[in-house]
């Protein structure tokens, strides 16, 4: 695996391999890897030639109140992890290369930023959709690979994709979640064994709502007060929101007709934790 830090050293090493007719697969990550971004590198593996990772943690898609001093930092390992799954190229930038002295160029959305995680956190989007942007510059890839637990995350990456005629394909891979349901997050690393089975509420309450869903109720209030029900049971929880949206725009519902998708945020013992699950009447596959 070779680790290029500069933009111009990244171009460079994607040409020679687009020279050689390689199919080039991108997976963008902020580090302290887990077996949920293995999951992303092994489709990137499947769906191309040769895999990109990148680790930056982006500075830009945090908000002041956020923990973006304390976000984990865990290159050794994370090298290691890499090296075992065969990637070719990582991408390391530093904040300087990314965001120069004078730097003033940001990707904006409009209504699809608004809601969901863009209404708690104002700012956040534009952040990622940027740094994305750059990212697909640097490396220009055939295919990018995100994850399901993003789902917010993954219809902008798509819409600024089709919007600004990008010429990479973005593939979404599902979402990894522990055996009690908890979908493997980074943050995870935060709690103890005690915590992380309180923090298996969530993925109850998704599912409570999803077979809802499924059996035919529409009423949407019906359907957030049942994915609340188990959550608000649990010690140490705060439901930030549950919203119910259409699975392709986000706009929100007030009734269901057709696949949408189930988002929540809840913060465990003060540490903030986002989860979504899709859903459809009459579906009963998981």
């Amino acid at each position: 695996m070779k680790t290029i830090k500069t933009v111009k050293s990244m171009q460079k090493a994607m040409q020679t391999e687009r020279r050689k007719g390689h199919r080039i697969g991108f997976v963008p990550t902020m580090g302290a890897l887990h077996e949920g971004h293995s999951s992303l590198v092994r489709k990137a593996r499947k769906l191309s030639d040769i895999v990109v990772v990148s680790i930056f943690v982006n500075p830009a898609q945090f908000g002041p109140s956020e923990d973006l001093a304390n976000y984990p930092r865990t290159l050794r390992a994370d090298k290691k992890l890499l090296r075992n799954l065969d990637v070719e190229y990582l991408f390391t930038p530093g904040n300087d290369e990314m965001y120069p002295d004078g730097f003033q160029t940001w990707i904006e959305f409009e209504e699809i930023t608004r809601k969901l995680e863009g209404k708690f956190r104002p700012g956040h989007f534009r952040g990622v959709a940027t740094i994305v942007a750059k990212l697909f510059n640097a490396i220009t890839p055939d295919i990018a690979v995100f994850g399901q637990k993003d789902a917010q995350q993954a219809v902008i990456i798509k819409r600024m994709v089709q919007d600004l005629n990008m010429p990479v394909k973005i593939s979404i891979a599902p979402t990894v979640r522990e055996k009690s349901g908890l979908a493997i997050s980074s943050r995870n690393r935060y709690f103890n064994a005690e915590q992380l089975d309180r923090a298996s509420c969530i993925y109850r309450g998704l599912r409570s709502g999803r077979d809802l869903i499924r059996s035919g109720e529409t009423d949407v209030g019906k359907i957030i007060k049942a994915v609340r029900k188990p959550i608000e049971e649990t010690k140490g929880t705060i439901t930030e929101y549950v919203s119910i949206n259409d699975a392709l725009t986000l706009e929100k519902l007030d009734r269901i007709d057709g696949k949408v998708l189930i988002s929540l945020a809840v913060r465990l013992d003060g540490v903030r934790l986002i989860d979504n699950i899709a859903a459809a009447p009459g579906k009963s596959k998981d």
